[in-house]
């Protein structure tokens, strides 16, 4: 791009002294133009980062982009995982310098081209060395953190991650003077759960409380996008959704819609600093509900009303699965197939506080069902949402 200076100099050889006159003229009004275009530097663009008291100076086009700069600097623990990903690519995208912390170099690779060049910047860490978590988030105004653990592992428990993790990327934020700490729990977190991992989801959020006064929680339902262990998994593994008679009630939350909220988190001070968020979908469906949805979509038979599989004989085959060297399906993952999603708890925040209205998933799972359609159906279009849910009731075989 030919900048004024170099314009004008270009003239200056080409042209008589009454053209670059005229030239420099317009070339400094077209300069000048472009820079108020491009540059925010007014007193309502003037954000002061809570506790630190430095501002946070924007600059580039009104709503954002890959030319543009926010202003924040943004550290997203659990950045490579199913959420982080879609929220790197917003923040990045917006003009946020994003600090992606990373333990195997090849998870990470895809989140350098989300935004421009400089503008996501990946560090390796450790959830276990303050010294590395520190060197993550030393320069950040904001800290999400996005870390959890589904199933546990031979190197990390639930409490390992969930728990202690979280409080110690807490404590860290907190000594380091970080303006904003938002926290991703889950929508059933509860300390007398029968599942591990929602115990110390609960936990979790007790010790990011304790370590950081005024950290945003955030509690969504049970995620569904390209990579989720939902969808994906009701169309690749059948099987192991038979069961509790497809019974069991989800409110499941499109990772899109979080990622957004998680952004918009960033700047909403006055409704988000110390408060905790249930983003979960408004509607409740079955897991039979769900079968007959991704039946419909993917054009696959799925769905065997006289198939329950007993609790007892699931568990049993879940933990020898357990025993792989790649994660199958854990007791603990069975156990929360057998619990109900819950409402939004009394005093919490929802959608409507950060005004996004979320996606309806009938709507929405056919992107993420199309590849396991055949050759044949691939491109048949969507029918009728309504018959699509339609339920049949279990038939009970002794």
């Amino acid at each position: 791009m030919l900048s004024v200076s170099s314009g004008c100099a270009l003239l200056a050889r080409n042209s008589p002294r009454s053209v670059l006159a005229a030239s420099s003229s317009t070339l400094g009004s077209i300069g000048a133009a472009s820079l108020q275009i491009q540059q925010r530097r007014f007193g309502h663009d003037l954000t002061i980062k809570r506790k630190t008291g430095k501002p946070v100076i924007e600059a580039g086009p009104y709503g954002g982009g890959r030319n543009s700069v926010s202003g924040h600097v943004a550290t997203v623990f659990g950045c490579t995982g199913f959420l982080g990903r879609y929220l790197v690519s917003r923040l990045a995208q917006k003009g946020t310098q994003v600090i992606v912390p990373f333990r195997d170099e090849d998870e990470k690779r895809h989140l350098k081209i989300m935004g421009d060049l400089g503008q996501v910047v990946p560090m390796e860490w450790d959830i276990r060395d303050e010294g590395m978590i520190e060197e993550c988030l030393r320069h950040s105004d904001t800290v999400y953190n996005l870390t959890g653990r589904a199933y546990e592992t031979k190197n990390f428990s639930f409490a390992d991650v969930n728990r202690d993790g979280a409080r110690r990327i807490a404590e860290v934020a907190e000594a380091s003077g970080v303006s904003r700490f938002i926290h991703v729990s889950h929508l059933n977190a509860d300390a007398n759960s029968e599942s591990v991992f929602l115990r110390t989801k609960a936990e979790g959020e007790e010790a990011v409380r304790a370590a950081f006064p005024g950290a945003t929680i955030v509690r969504p339902g049970p995620l569904y996008g390209h990579e989720d262990r939902l969808l994906n998994s009701i169309a690749s593994w059948p099987i192991t959704w038979h069961i509790n008679y497809g019974q069991t009630r989800l409110r499941p939350t499109h990772s899109l819609n979080v990622a957004q909220a998680l952004e918009l988190m960033m700047d909403a001070d006055n409704t988000a600093i110390g408060q905790t968020f249930s983003l979960a979908n408004h509607r409740t469906y079955t897991i039979s509900e769900l079968m007959h949805l991704v039946e419909s979509l993917t054009m696959n038979k799925i769905v065997r009303q006289s198939v329950n599989i007993p609790k007892l004989a699931i568990t049993a085959a879940a933990k020898v699965g357990d025993l792989a060297w790649w994660q199958m399906l854990s007791p603990d993952e069975l156990q929360r197939r057998y619990m109900d999603d819950k409402p939004d708890a009394p005093g919490t925040k929802s959608w409507a506080d950060l005004g996004i209205e979320p996606d309806v998933l009938e709507e929405i799972a056919i992107v993420y069902l199309r590849r396991y359609r055949s050759h044949l159906y691939f491109e048949q279009p969507v029918e009728n949402s309504g018959l699509r849910l339609k339920k049949e009731p279990y038939r009970v075989v002794d």
